[in-house]
């Protein structure tokens, strides 16, 4: 009984140390990636051009030790001499190493006549960091950079911080107007008896299956003779409208699940649906109206598709925004990576801040019995 005891333990501890091991792993992987954008987006345009993100921390590679001015009278089309042996332009933009171990690199084009003299070795942290690519990035004005040869690059900016605005205006009430009215439609559902009550649950439970693209054709058409396309009352009619369905059956699995005997002695003590509702029910349902608050902020925060349809151009979000970048400034790395922690701070805030309740709030009323 013994030995069957301490087999069972050790598997047990080392299934333990597997499955820790894959989370751990996949934390990583998930981590690394995000960490070298978040670098940089603080660094310099010309640093990010020239070397890669990891750079800022400690590690071997080569440093600049001093450098070298070509006599510009010198054919650089033609083999010459430099620090005792003869190169050519193509080998030294590629790199000559010299027998002592330095390192002869070309700066620029042809026409620079410089050359930089590298040793290699350990370096230390690179902290030349920079609140600038937010700004520019927040910015709808003109952005002027150097890249990594040191040419200025000028760009129009993309007012990210307009459109962080805009989406402030869309994800709020677009959180809190189908919160309100599903936890009506929830209560009515679970504790209030009416004619159809569970045809008209069904139906909404059927909706939450119901893929939206097929609707945002005819809604989009009804908008447009209504002249509310590009506005925001369009995009919160159409977010209330897609959301309902899983508000109202997440919130009707928890609110049918609150103990009994507390409605009925308000009953008893003459309490109306409506004081019930708001005295008992709503502080009652707070796990599960802050998991679904956090499930729909970041829905319609990160959403692109129903924003595009609805709003385009006229009030642009940020996904939108960033969208727009991405096809005008690919290459421009630290407006992208800006422009992408730009559009995380809120919804970041958001899951952080009500994060306690999510799970609770999720499971509420999923297992019965």
């Amino acid at each position: 009984m013994t030995t069957k005891t301490a087999s069972m333990k050790k598997r047990k501890s080392s299934s333990g140390f597997w499955v820790n091991f894959v989370l751990i792993l996949i934390c990583v992987v998930w981590l690394v990636p995000t960490v070298g954008v978040l670098v940089t987006s603080f660094r310099e345009p010309q640093d990010i051009y020239g070397s890669g993100w990891w750079t800022v921390f400690p590690h071997k590679g080569w440093t600049v030790a001093n450098e070298i001015n070509i006599d510009p009278s010198i054919d650089v089309d033609q083999p010459f001499q430099i620090e005792g042996i003869t190169s050519t332009f193509t080998e030294l933009r590629q790199g000559v190493k010299l027998n002592d171990g330095r390192l002869l690199q070309w700066v620029g084009n042809k026409r620079t006549h410089l050359v930089d003299v590298k040793t290699y070795g350990w370096i230390g942290f690179d902290l030349k960091l920079t609140l600038k690519n937010y700004k520019d990035t927040m910015s709808g004005g003109t952005v002027t950079y150097l890249d990594a040869s040191g040419n200025q690059i000028q760009r129009q900016g993309n007012d990210l911080g307009g459109a962080f605005l805009n989406s402030i205006a869309v994800a709020v009430p677009s959180t809190i107007i189908p919160i309100l009215i599903a936890a009506f439609a929830a209560y009515g559902f679970a504790w209030m008896n009416f004619p159809g009550r569970k045809v008209l649950f069904t139906i909404v439970v059927g909706l939450i299956v119901v893929p939206l693209q097929i609707a945002l054709v005819p809604i989009l058409q009804d908008y447009t003779a209504l002249n509310l396309n590009g506005t925001y009352l369009a995009m919160w009619l159409a977010h209330t409208g897609f959301g309902l369905p899983l508000a109202v059956y997440l919130l009707y699995n928890y609110i049918g699940e609150l103990p009994r005997d507390i409605l009925e002695s308000a009953f008893i003590d003459g309490a109306s649906h409506f004081t019930i509702f708001t005295k008992l029910i709503l502080p009652l349902s707070v796990p599960a109206l802050a998991s679904f608050a956090i499930f729909q902020f970041l829905w319609v925060w990160n959403d692109y598709l129903v924003a595009l349809i609805f709003l385009g151009d006229r009030n642009r979000v940020v996904t939108v925004a960033l969208a727009a970048m991405v096809g005008e400034k690919g290459q421009d790395w630290h407006l992208l990576t800006s422009g992408a922690f730009i559009s995380m701070i809120l919804p970041l805030t958001v899951f952080f801040a009500l994060q306690r309740y999510f799970v609770r709030g999720l499971m509420a009323g999923s297992v019965k019995g």
